[in-house]
């Protein structure tokens, strides 16, 4: 892909209509995301931007932001990032910035707090529907180490109340000793 201005305004239009017209963080931002960048835009394929959200969900700060970061450098390099970011962080601070504006008018409508309450349940469907995607893309590569892992990290989270820290950890460790194993014994990344 050649970089040129014109690629980084694609970027930029890109990712600030994705921010623009987006409520309910980066959960909701990120199928998007992956839905302009690797089904319309073909600048990505399906598995490598799985990786870029798995590295932006772990890396701290908002996901969308770190999505962004990520896309951007992968397409363009640094100023890609840059030019991505910017394209994702200001159609927020212009929103916030009007409504401190007339927070007072929007706090006692009775039609925002309507729509507000409408926007959730859209938000919690989407949700919904990321979670059964992924958790789609590594059932199709057979994956079985994996499923195991979701599985017992949701087991342990919900039921047993287990800090995400730690769960991050182990999984993190079991992914490494996976990939040294792998390595040595020439086995394929889906075997």
């Amino acid at each position: 892909m050649k970089i040129t201005g014109k690629l980084f305004w694609k970027l930029f239009i890109s990712t600030f209509s994705l921010s623009a017209f987006t409520f309910g963080g980066g959960y909701v931002i990120v199928p998007l995301m992956k839905k302009k960048f690797v089904e319309k835009l073909m600048w990505i394929d399906e598995e490598e931007m799985l990786n870029l959200i798995a590295i932006a969900q772990s890396s701290p700060g908002a996901i969308a932001v770190n999505t962004s970061i990520l896309i951007g450098y992968r397409i363009a390099g640094t100023f890609g990032a840059v030019v991505s970011v910017f394209g994702t962080v200001l159609p927020p601070l212009i929103i916030l910035t009007v409504v401190s504006f007339f927070y007072s008018a929007f706090r006692d409508s009775v039609i925002v707090s309507a729509l507000l309450k409408g926007m959730q349940a859209g938000v919690a469907a989407v949700i919904i529907d990321v979670v059964f995607k992924l958790a789609g893309n590594v059932t199709k590569g057979k994956q079985m180490l994996s499923i195991w892992m979701m599985v017992i990290a949701f087991i342990a989270t919900f039921f047993f109340d287990v800090n995400v820290v730690i769960i991050i950890l182990i999984c993190a460790l079991i992914g490494a000793i996976t990939v040294i194993y792998r390595e040595k014994h020439g086995k394929g990344r889906n075997q």
